[in-house]
């Protein structure tokens, strides 16, 4: 890891593959102009041998065609790169909404077993890391158990790896595991909160560094500023990813997260508002735009 000097304040920055760096800066017309990577990838203290590397797994995997060499490059995406970038824009979305309080909890614990036998590991291993992608947290060996109402979501992903046989949901507004029963302690004990806050807290401090220096330095150039948005990206993911995005009724107050989100979506307004706006933009300012201000910016209820 490296001080996040560049752009923010001196918070520790996220592993940055160089690989996300390539796909932040695919432009509305899908190419990419490797004059503007290599001088982001400096910035973001990567080697031009990096980038080089990068590029060649990247056309070798056939994401990208490339035109000319060096410098003079373009290079055209071939797929999809949107889902590198960010998380889910749901889940970015209904995060906003918890934060500015559209989505009360009712108090309702949301509980999913399942038995896969081991002949069928795969699809076990693949509904667990799904119910944790969901935010689910484990109670003991094939118990689960998710603050929001995920059933739904969780009986499809069973069915499309063919167990939802095994799978048993179930509700209960009267969970206690041991002697606890309070929901706020049942929350601290089932999901690493400290650990979350922790990374919630980094993103704030990279974004408090990001709004100073806008706000000191008016005349950073596109280069800057989109090296800025490329790294704003890579924390908020880094933050979100391990987030359960739990009730806030089952949270400490204040909670990190909420502050940080706010920030971030406040440095993002700021950066897209001075971004240019027409082919030569990326895709990155078009899909945080509309992921994290919808419901920053308005009541989407």
């Amino acid at each position: 890891m490296t001080d996040s000097t560049h752009t923010g304040g001196r918070t520790e920055r996220p592993e940055i593959p160089t690989r996300l760096v390539v796909h932040s800066l695919v432009r509305k017309d899908g190419t990419v102009d490797a004059d503007q990577l290599y001088d982001v990838a400096y910035l973001l203290s990567m080697s031009e041998t990096q980038i080089r590397l990068c590029v060649k797994r990247l056309v070798a995997e056939g994401r990208f065609t490339q035109e000319g060499r060096g410098r003079r490059a373009t290079l055209r995406a071939l797929t999809d790169v949107t889902g590198s970038l960010a998380p889910d824009a749901a889940y970015v979305r209904h995060a906003y909404r918890q934060d500015a309080g559209h989505n009360p909890w009712d108090g309702t614990w949301h509980l999913f077993a399942f038995a896969v036998p081991e002949s069928r590991r795969t699809a076990r291993d693949t509904l667990r890391e799904h119910l944790l992608h969901l935010g689910a947290a484990s109670i003991q060996n094939g118990l689960y158990v998710a603050a929001n109402p995920v059933a739904e979501v969780v009986e499809a992903h069973a069915r499309h790896l063919g167990v939802i046989d095994t799978l048993t949901c179930l509700t209960t507004t009267d969970l206690r595991i041991g002697d606890t029963d309070e929901p706020r302690a049942l929350a601290a004990a089932l999901w690493p909160l400290t650990e979350i806050a922790q990374k919630h807290d980094h993103l704030a401090a990279f974004t408090e560094g990001c709004l100073a220096r806008l706000t000191e330095e008016p005349a950073l150039s596109g280069t800057e500023r989109l090296t800025m948005a490329v790294e704003l990206a890579a924390h908020f993911t880094t933050a979100m990813k391990p987030d359960p995005l739990l009730p806030p009724e089952l949270l400490p107050r204040p909670w990190s997260g909420a502050r940080a989100r706010s920030l971030a979506a406040t440095c993002w307004n700021h950066l897209r508002q001075t971004s240019p706006d027409g082919t030569d933009t990326p895709l990155l300012f078009a899909l945080y735009s509309d992921a994290l201000l919808s419901t920053h910016e308005k009541d989407p209820s």
